[in-house]
């Protein structure tokens, strides 16, 4: 479509590359009159979206900001006033150098169709932001402002990510810029002193404890396309591969599902490179003998999942890797069946030690550094590791409560056996429904008669080999 003749007709045409389709306005509409009642009727909020990244790469919204309203265009802000309930989204002009380059995006300009698809109350250009602002610094009851004092989540990042980089920066001595949120918040204040500012992070994180139905749907086309991105990766493991060819299959099933990209970098860790929680190197050649660990997802319409599995590199488990690997499936499932609103987790971890310990007693293990590893997991407590949402480590807290219909979370069992280098574990997401959970990335090989079977099928490096181009 050109979109110069769209812009001439009816501008709706063009909706598939203007604004998102998951979310209808009420959507929005309802999270933004939470936020309203949260802040209180003496305060107003102010979100700011992602800036350009400078980069090639597609432009992605923060997640703050795609929650609250679901525009996907660099510098835009949303005040959401507690006093009247409305809301004002501040865009840029249309720039026709960008659209004739890159394609139409929402701007100021149109502010109709803006407000039509977001259900915002005011559409203005970005330069209003400042005299609006100072127009409620001059009301007789001077309002609170609320503003997010976290790092605003972007492409395959998490809370806990971007925390640990920023205290980087202050622990760095030659460190020129604070985090963009601070210096946000820092302009606002120094702007408007007269407003005193309050925390708004508490109130989205909370918001977005708990998936509504829409969410759901999203989360579970995550999990699946995760768990197809892991097990065509399971079926091209060849002694000799390299690590990064098998996060190259998932990020193929991934793109190919409509995925815009990865939740996270992915961990795919040969032999002792497993033993690094997070290893992201991709670097190695898979060997003969080894384990391998893959934890990878995909990042779908701003969702995101969270998998693990270990499969031998040839393709059968020794007898030593099946009695580790098989300890930690079993403690997975036993974790997995107790699952239910209204449970704590704490209360499950400490009935699965129970039934655990028993196994441990009944195993015949290789060493007894290996029946050490085992006992330890009873008293580890993260086997309900974190929410999962539009993050991989998404924001809330479900272990001091009791689990919640919609509550996403990943569970994932594991042991450390430091003698020999050998972390042994495997995860998948789930949501709690009415009756227990769904498995959102059940749909990969779990045990180890299930993976060998998988194994012995042709992997998509079996029938293609990028180095040489070749069809086998």
């Amino acid at each position: 479509m050109n979109p110069e003749a769209a812009s001439d007709s009816n501008p709706l045409e063009a909706l598939p590359v203007l604004f998102q389709k998951n979310f209808p306005p009420e959507t929005f509409r309802a999270r933004r009159a939470a936020i309203a009642k949260e802040i209180g009727p003496t305060a107003i909020a102010v979100i700011q979206g992602s800036p350009r990244s400078g980069s090639s790469s597609l432009f992605r919204q923060s997640n703050e900001m795609y929650y609250v309203c679901g525009v996907e265009v660099p510098n835009a802000y949303l005040v959401v006033s507690g006093i009247t309930g409305e809301s004002s989204l501040y865009l840029e002009h249309r720039d026709p150098a960008v659209a004739r380059t890159e394609g139409e995006r929402l701007h100021a300009d149109d502010p109709d169709m803006v407000k039509e698809l977001t259900g915002v109350d005011h559409v203005l250009p970005i330069e209003r932001l400042s005299r609006d602002l100072w127009r409620f610094s001059l009301k007789p009851v001077i309002p609170e402002l609320f503003v997010a004092t976290r790092p605003a989540e972007g492409p395959a990042a998490s809370r806990d990510s971007l925390l640990q980089a920023e205290s980087g920066i202050a622990a760095d001595p030659w460190a020129t810029s604070k985090p963009r949120h601070v210096r946000f918040a820092d302009r606002l204040h120094r702007s408007f002193p007269a407003m005193s500012q309050q925390d708004l992070t508490p109130i989205l994180d909370t918001m977005r404890e708990v998936k509504d139905p829409i969410e759901i749907d999203l989360l579970r086309r995550a999990g699946h396309l995760t768990a197809m991105g892991l097990s065509a990766a399971m079926q091209s493991t060849r002694p000799g591969r390299m690590e990064y060819e098998l996060a190259a299959i998932a990020q193929f099933v991934f793109a190919a599902g409509g995925a815009r990209g990865e939740g996270y970098r992915g961990i795919v860790g040969g032999g002792t490179n497993a033993w690094f929680g997070h290893y992201g190197r991709q670097s190695d050649a898979l060997v003969e003998g080894d384990l391998v660990l893959m934890d990878y997802a995909a990042d779908y319409a701003y969702y995101t999942s969270d998998i693990g599995r270990m499969w031998p590199v040839d393709g059968r488990f020794t007898d030593v890797q099946r009695t580790l690997y098989g300890f930690i499936v079993d403690y997975h499932r036993e974790l997995l069946d107790r699952i239910r609103p209204g449970v704590i987790t704490d209360d499950v971890m400490d009935e699965v030690a129970e039934v655990m310990a028993v196994r441990i007693d009944e195993t015949a293990w290789a060493s007894s550094a290996h029946e050490a590893a085992a006992r330890g997991a009873l008293s580890f407590r993260g086997h309900f590791s974190h929410p999962v949402g539009m993050a991989v480590h998404d924001v809330g807290d479900y272990r001091t409560v009791p689990l919640v219909e919609g509550a996403v979370f990943s569970v994932d069992p594991m042991i450390w056996i430091p003698e020999e280098h050998r972390y042994i574990r495997c995860e998948d997401t789930v949501v709690v429904t009415s009756g227990g959970y769904e498995n959102l990335t059940g749909g990969a090989p779990l045990d180890c008669d299930e993976i060998e079977s998988a194994m012995a099928d042709p992997g998509v490096l079996d029938l293609w080999d990028p180095m040489t181009v070749t069809a086998r």
